[in-house]
């Protein structure tokens, strides 16, 4: 990032003082969603709130032509393919992952992350993938092994595909899990002083660089992806990414603050339908 444009950015944050920069006692998920999608239909009134869903994709009608054109023959559908004999492969006890998630692992995704009261905490999809393979007796997966975890992911959200997202937030734990990560998404971090909020609320629309930055809402429906034609990445891989690019260390992928901010992150898509395993650039 030059200097120019970030103290454009910073500049324009200073000026929009969005209400949902501050956390209040009267705010819900639903009341934060609301708020999300007020803000960008009121700056952008002719993208579609279904649209979203495609992600910066929705400025830019030249862009999304070029991405219709490469998923009519996506360029990653051998990985996909490989995630499904994973899928497929019966345990050494002879079950296989259907048998041990909710509706045989079928339009579950939307569902995930999910607040487990058992456990006291949010689980991801990922956490529900390695709790079937330990209960069978299987070894769990490292959660940023894109050749096991992203890989089997990739397909098994697929069977989710068009689902609508449904997280729920219920109870006085969850909505405290949820605040965290509502918490970790507006705070400014790094040597830069950004939030996930500099770019994808206050900025959103705008170009970094050559790239158009995407709005909050609609994000997590289409994780993990293919950047580049087959180069896959998870979603906690990309907020990783975006605490090295404003150069603060980023928490551990499956820890506690990257899992209760996916769980905001998702929250704010509920309603919108999943678009499993998709190109980027």
């Amino acid at each position: 990032m030059n200097q120019q444009y970030i103290m454009r950015l910073l500049t324009g944050m200073a000026s929009l003082g969005i209400a949902l920069g501050a956390a209040t006692a009267q705010a819900t998920p639903e009341s934060d969603r609301q708020e999300f999608i007020k803000h960008y239909t009121t700056k952008y009134p002719n993208v579609k709130l279904e649209d979203y869903v495609y992600g910066a994709l929705a400025f830019d009608a030249d862009s999304k032509a070029q991405y219709d054109a490469i998923m009519e023959f996506p360029p990653y559908e051998s990985q996909v393919e490989n995630g499904r004999k994973m899928w497929e492969t019966p345990f050494k006890n002879g079950k296989k992952y259907a048998d041990c998630l909710p509706n045989g692992g079928k339009q579950i995704a939307g569902n995930y992350p999910m607040f487990d009261d058992a456990k006291g905490k949010v689980v991801t999809l990922q956490d529900a993938i390695n709790d079937c393979r330990t209960a069978n007796g299987e070894e769990a997966y490292k959660v940023n092994d894109m050749k096991t975890m992203g890989t089997l992911t990739s397909y098994m959200r697929t069977l989710s595909d068009g689902m609508l997202v449904n997280i729920k937030v219920e109870g006085p734990k969850a909505t405290a899990a949820y605040e965290d990560g509502k918490k970790s998404y507006f705070s400014r971090k790094g040597q830069l002083n950004f939030a996930c909020s500099s770019c994808h609320v206050q900025n959103v629309g705008s170009r970094l660089r050559s790239e158009l930055i995407s709005p909050t809402v609609g994000q997590t429906v289409h994780w993990p992806v293919f950047r580049g034609g087959d180069n896959l990445v998870t979603l906690q891989q990309r907020y990783q990414g975006c605490y090295s690019q404003v150069r603060a260390v980023p928490p551990p992928q499956g820890g506690t603050t990257m899992n209760n901010l996916e769980y905001f992150h998702s929250a704010l898509s509920n309603g919108l339908p999943m678009k499993a395993s998709v190109f980027r650039k």
